[in-house]
């Protein structure tokens, strides 16, 4: 449902801020209460449900709307409206906060196989007293995150309170950085107990840690060694407007003091219930979670999680067990300060210590210069580790890792392993608390042996590591650009490290559009030496072809075909099969159009470049570059040779062409144009077609299926064209906007 349902009339001045007096007071308080319950539920369809009804443009027009009005009448804002979730308080120091109930820990069963579950069941039967022959135990089955607990209390059906665990009996008052969190409700629905503490659990995903990860290297500023650690450091920020900056979120697990049954509170027979009726009153709970029937089921559950761990979105380092029934736990009890009805089962650790014993470099495959630890090797995440990456060189001296240290090493899954940060000299394992690499590393994988023991402190002297002026593969010169932290090989095309990236690069059909020249047949192609340049596609013959894995002579004659068509090609789908560094299909047009001839570009200096539109100094210094390294022009000689070839012609003038200087945006499936289609014709008229929505661009062509960008346009009141606009365009004749 979108605002304009709820809100009719909201848009003029006069609607949006009635009349004074009780009248008009009322009618506010109305379109506020009802302004914030629809913010609530689209953020909870959003941030909880993952399926988002509106698009963000309806979230953000309505939240605008609700700071507008409360603004215009600050005495009806409340600390549970959806604007006051970034408040951006600076506090001098955290609060102490006492549990009324404490937070107690896990006992952990580090058995990692299945007699691990199955020891658990045995102990809970045998407090039980139940015989061999009684029924299973019933339990409850979930996910143990790897994250940073928390306890969220509510007072009247609103947040009031927020508090890290501590020492399970005192903790932080991280209450005006958990109101960020888009998962935690601020208010709950009727129904709920008066008094109500959710516990559970504060993470980052995956994916928002390494964006964020990513968005700390861009600014030069300090990386996080894993999501734990970032969660962690987030929530005990003293300015809020921090944390809001770090994607949070929320999973909920259990209880702490809940006003009793007696007094009007819940009456929960099983804890699987309680997480039931959490969710109703919309807190996030783990969809992994189940019920499980004895020893076996817990047994597959551990199994079962762990085969899906590495594709969770989230970390967790391990499964919890749970008796299910309330009674059965109070009945359990506890032994000093850990449940006897509750046990963690861990996995194997993903973060071990050992030792660097050299720093080499290797280059990817589109020319990347990566630092990469030579390690002792060490067991972590399942694996033996000998290599790990160092990201690139700034990275590697922020963490100041020299050959000799002695450092933690992470893998996750098929995550390549990395270097996540330096043991400080003397301080052994215990600067590694809260982490799976308090696992002793002298320890063997399965902990019978010790292996092979750590290195003491680093020599007294020990080089920094320095980047390679040239490329350790083919000799070309190294090269970084102006705010880049990776280092790059220039050698482009003659670099046997780039050679696969290069040919299917060149192949791919916006550029020189060759068929049947997939993946497999390029690695074949390349690692049985059958090419080394891009030229030596256009020498291959029949048998050298047909006598590769899985193409018989059809399919290699299938090839050659393509091969010999795709010599007649245009000059701007040849620059940009090239592969040159920035120089993507629009700026491969613009070259074309500007210069009109290859020997004109390559001869041209970043003076002459800079003249060609959306070219700026670093463009134009990668294509200076690439031309620059005598094999790249042999290549293009080469291929020339060949019997590549394209129309050359005078440069065109740009001001000339129908829609120079006119920003267009393509979205949804137009009636007979495809997508590829219609970008051709609106860049071969001069058009620059850009992939978002901006207040520069001058229209958008929106087919069926139209997503955000067609919402985004209307926001802005950007012209909206069909097909019919789009043509009436391309002619030359004023489009009549809004078609879609």
């Amino acid at each position: 449902m979108g605002p304009g349902l709820i809100l009719s009339g909201m848009t003029e001045q006069s609607d949006l801020f009635p009349a004074s007096g009780p009248k008009g007071s009322a009618l506010v308080a109305t379109k506020i209460k009802a302004l914030r319950e629809q913010l609530n539920r689209w953020a909870h369809e959003y941030y909880v449900q993952d399926t988002p009804s509106v698009p963000d443009a309806e979230y953000d027009r309505a939240f605008q709307q609700l700071q507008a009005l409360e603004g215009a009448y600050p005495d009806l804002v409340t600390p549970d409206s959806p604007t006051q979730r970034v408040l951006g308080a600076v506090l001098d120091g955290l609060t102490p906060v006492r549990h009324r109930v404490p937070m107690l820990s896990i006992r952990t069963e580090t058995d990692t196989e299945a007699s691990g579950a199955q020891a658990f069941d045995a102990r809970v039967r045998r407090e039980l007293k139940l015989p061999p022959d009684a029924p299973p135990v019933e339990y409850v089955a979930e996910p143990k995150f790897d994250g940073l607990a928390m306890s969220l209390r509510y007072e009247g059906g609103r947040l009031v309170q927020a508090a890290t665990r501590g020492d399970g009996e005192v903790g932080e008052d991280v209450t005006h950085n958990v109101r960020t969190i888009r998962q935690i409700p601020l208010s709950l629905p009727a129904g709920v107990p008066p008094v109500l503490e959710v516990r559970g659990e504060v993470y980052m995903r995956r994916a928002d840690f390494d964006a964020l990860n990513d968005r700390q290297r861009e600014k030069g500023d300090k990386t996080f060694v894993n999501p734990r650690n970032a969660a962690a450091g987030a929530v005990r920020q003293l300015d809020s407007g921090i944390t809001a900056q770090r994607p949070l979120s929320f999973f909920a697990y259990g209880l702490g003091e809940v006003t009793p049954a007696a007094e009007g509170g819940p009456d929960f027979g099983t804890h699987f219930g309680m997480l039931q009726q959490l969710k109703e009153w919309g807190f996030p709970v783990a969809a992994q979670v189940q019920i499980a029937q004895g020893a076996s089921e817990l047994i597959a559950f551990h199994q079962r999680v762990g085969a899906e761990r590495d594709a969770l979105p989230y970390d967790i380092d391990g499964v919890v067990y749970k008796v299910n029934s309330l009674a059965l736990q109070r009945q359990l009890g506890f032994v000093t300060r850990e449940p006897r009805w509750a046990v963690a089962h861990k996995y194997p650790a993903q973060e071990m210590v050992t030792r660097v014993e050299g720093i080499d470099v290797q280059v990817g495959r589109t020319g990347k210069l990566t630092p990469v630890a030579r390690l002792a090797p060490v067991f972590v995440g399942g694996v033996t580790v000998t290599n790990a990456t160092l990201h690139n060189l700034f990275e590697l001296r922020r963490k100041k890792v020299r050959v000799g240290d002695q450092v933690i090493v992470r893998r996750a899954g098929d995550v390549i392993p990395e270097v996540v940060g330096v043991v400080p000299a003397g301080a052994g394992l215990a600067v590694l608390a809260g982490s799976d690499a308090l696992v002793d590393a002298a320890s063997s994988a399965d902990g019978t042996a010790p292996a092979q023991p750590l290195a003491g402190p680093r020599q007294p002297y020990v080089p920094n590591f320095r980047m390679p002026r040239q490329c350790p593969i083919c000799g070309s010169a190294v090269v970084r650009e102006p705010g880049e932290v990776n280092h790059r090989c220039s050698g482009g095309l003659f670099c046997p490290a780039q050679r696969k990236q290069a040919v299917l690069h060149f192949a791919q059909r916006r550029a020189m559009d060759i068929e049947g020249l997939g993946e497999k047949l390029v690695d074949q192609l390349v690692e049985g030496h059958v090419i080394r340049t891009l030229p030596d596609l256009y020498r291959l013959g029949l048998s050298s072809l047909a006598q590769l894995d899985r193409m018989a002579e059809k399919s290699a004659q299938n090839v050659l075909d393509a091969l010999d068509k795709s010599k007649r090609t245009t000059l701007a789908r040849f620059l940009f099969g090239l592969g040159i560094r920035h120089v993507g299909e629009a700026t491969a047009k613009d070259l074309a159009r500007h210069f009109g001839q290859l020997d004109a570009i390559m001869d041209a200096g970043v003076e002459q470049l800079l003249q060609v539109n959306d070219v700026g100094p670093v463009v134009a210094e990668a294509i200076h570059t690439f031309f620059a390294q005598p094999h790249n022009r042999e290549v293009v000689e080469q291929l020339r040779a060949c019997g590549v070839t394209w129309d050359e012609s005078e440069p065109a003038a740009a001001a000339t062409l129908p829609l120079a200087g006119m920003t267009v945006v393509l979205t949804g499936t137009l009636p007979t144009l495809g997508r590829d289609a219609a970008k051709d014709l609106l860049e071969s008229a001069g058009a620059k077609v850009a992939g978002s929505v901006s207040k520069k661009t001058h229209y958008v062509v929106a087919g069926a299926d139209a997503g955000s960008k067609l919402a985004k346009a209307q926001e802005l009141g950007i012209p909206v064209l069909d097909e019919d606009g789009l043509h009436a365009l391309l002619r030359g004749t004023p489009p009549n906007a809004g078609g879609a």
